[in-house]
């Protein structure tokens, strides 16, 4: 999956169709229990004209706990836009944690980063402009950041996410988390091609790559999350 055209990004559908049952689980047991700041974030990045790209905060609130149940410490994010995840997951990890985040988009990082300071957790957080691959490559040629990370999260080009698994099967320890997001694309995965539009058939067929591969995959156990655009729960076996 190396040589593919970068397609357009365009908005998709949740997976969970009725509003209403969104709404109702939003309202009752997401919202309430949503950071301020995680909130004011979120309510700034709808702002955006591709505001749709930000992390769901429902599947948010998954990561969070994933986060807690592995007793994180030492995480990695692939694709940062305005920060909804990165601030979340540096709000969860300990005051002594640190995340190697990576986005060649420095502006939208910058919308989060007021957010991320009045929280006080800029100092858990090393932002790195640049795409994601030369920097993981990076962290590879030092031999003591193998099997040193607890958890990644990938939510970037899916045309990469290949590449990005190989590179953070050798980063997280045997036991750690890789949450992949966008892995649904929107539903479309399950459609026959004819029934999805244009704009969704290059991604969607990227979509339907990875996860193929991905569940052949006997380093890592696996659970398809139908939240958001839907997730991938990948757990390093060995």
């Amino acid at each position: 999956m190396e040589n593919i055209s970068e397609p357009k990004v365009f908005a998709n559908t949740v997976i969970l169709q009725s509003e209403g049952l969104l709404k109702y689980i939003l309202e009752t047991g997401v919202y309430p229990r949503e950071a301020e700041t995680l909130k004011e974030l979120r309510n700034e990045t709808a702002k955006h004209p591709m505001g749709f790209m930000g992390a769901a905060p429902d599947a948010g609130q998954l990561m969070a706990m994933l986060l807690k149940v592995s007793n994180a410490k030492k995480t990695i994010e692939v694709g940062v836009f305005t920060g909804y995840s990165l601030l979340l997951t540096a709000l969860t990890i300990p005051d002594d944690g640190k995340i190697i985040a990576m986005d060649p988009n420095r502006k939208a990082y910058e919308i989060g980063l007021p957010f991320i300071k009045r929280a006080g957790v800029e100092h858990k957080i090393d932002f790195i402009e640049s795409p994601a691959l030369p920097v993981l490559d990076k962290l590879l040629e030092d031999a003591g950041n193998e099997g040193s990370f607890d958890f990644a999260f990938i939510d970037a080009d899916k045309k990469n996410y290949w590449n990005y698994h190989e590179r953070v099967m050798r980063l997280v320890k045997i036991g750690g988390i890789v949450a992949y997001d966008n892995a649904l694309w929107g539903g479309t995965v399950a459609l026959p091609e004819k029934a999805v539009s244009k704009d969704k058939q290059e991604w969607r067929l990227l979509s339907l790559a990875f996860n193929e591969a991905i569940s052949k995959d006997c380093r890592v156990e696996i659970a398809f999350v139908s939240i958001g655009d839907g997730v991938i729960i990948c757990r390093r076996i060995a």
